[in-house]
């Protein structure tokens, strides 16, 4: 497990461009801590008609699975809740916070593959037993990366570290990123999620997200369940861009099948759809 202290948070405020929180953001979770008014938070989304047209997209999308459309954010609000309908608020504003011109690599690319594991996770919960929010692992999904950026931009070499790792990844990246640069995306990444104000279990997923050891230092069914998710979502989609598991997958795939209770039938219809998935949206 990654461990974190205050010194390490100030050295990553003071050393990187973390972007800050969006306006509409705090205005949503200023409704939410106090006694939040549906139709209130329903008027902030929609004020902004590119994250509102955003939220209508995602939720009709296949992965959620709607017997109807919904056509409006109040529909929206009324369907999702008001925290699950401010996770998939926040996963938009991250895709449009960080600037391609300050960036050294490609934001298209890193988040069309953040976009597919987030979906891909969303794909996931569509089949466990136990109901995970799509909301939440779609959040996850864009979210337990997000520190890559930052790192492009604070260090002009990063994207040389990066392509290097695409083409040997037998060493973890946050292992290469420490010995280069002192730091790694987790951190960075945990980071920016606690400066958004994230709900804590999410603040902690990608924290830890590259940490072998999580299942047994971790008691929260629900954060297991989430990590676990976003693993196989992970290697799901490592497998359909270089033909191959992840290097540390074997490590732990028994362990995430065992949390997500997933037989060798129900992974096998899973996979197919993932694939179908994976194909048809590239």
């Amino acid at each position: 497990m990654i461990e974190i202290d205050n010194k390490i948070l100030n050295d990553v405020a003071n050393g990187f461009s973390i972007p800050a929180k969006p306006d509409i953001l705090q205005a949503l979770q200023d409704e939410l801590s106090k006694e939040p008014e549906l139709f209130r938070v329903a008027d902030i989304i929609a004020a902004d008609v590119a994250t509102s047209a955003a939220v209508l997209k995602i939720i009709n999308s296949p992965f959620y699975g709607l017997a109807r459309t919904i056509s409006d954010i109040r529909q929206a609000v009324m369907f999702l809740g008001l925290e699950n309908i401010t996770n998939l608020v926040t996963g938009y504003l991250l895709k449009q916070a960080y600037d391609q011109s300050k960036c050294s690599l490609s934001l298209n690319r890193f988040w069309d593959n953040a976009n597919d594991i987030a979906n891909v996770s969303c794909i996931i919960a569509r089949h466990l037993k136990t109901p995970l929010p799509p909301e939440n692992l779609h959040l996850i999904g864009l979210f337990h990366d997000a520190g890559i950026p930052a790192m492009a931009i604070r260090f002009e070499n990063y994207a040389s570290l990066l392509q290097e790792h695409r083409e040997n990844d037998t060493n973890p990246l946050f292992n290469k990123e420490e010995n280069r640069f002192k730091t790694n995306h987790a951190v960075v990444g945990y980071y920016l999620a606690t400066s958004w104000n994230l709900p804590k279990q999410i603040c902690q997923i990608i924290l830890q997200h590259h940490s072998d050891d999580f299942f047994s230092a971790c008691s929260d069914d629900f954060e297991r369940s989430c990590f676990a998710c976003l693993r196989l979502a992970e290697n799901f989609v490592h497998v359909a861009r270089q033909f191959r598991p992840e290097p540390q997958w074997q490590t732990i795939e028994q362990d995430v099948l065992d949390i997500l209770q997933l037989d060798e039938y129900e992974f096998q219809d899973l996979k197919e759809d993932v694939e179908e998935y994976l194909i048809s949206s590239h």
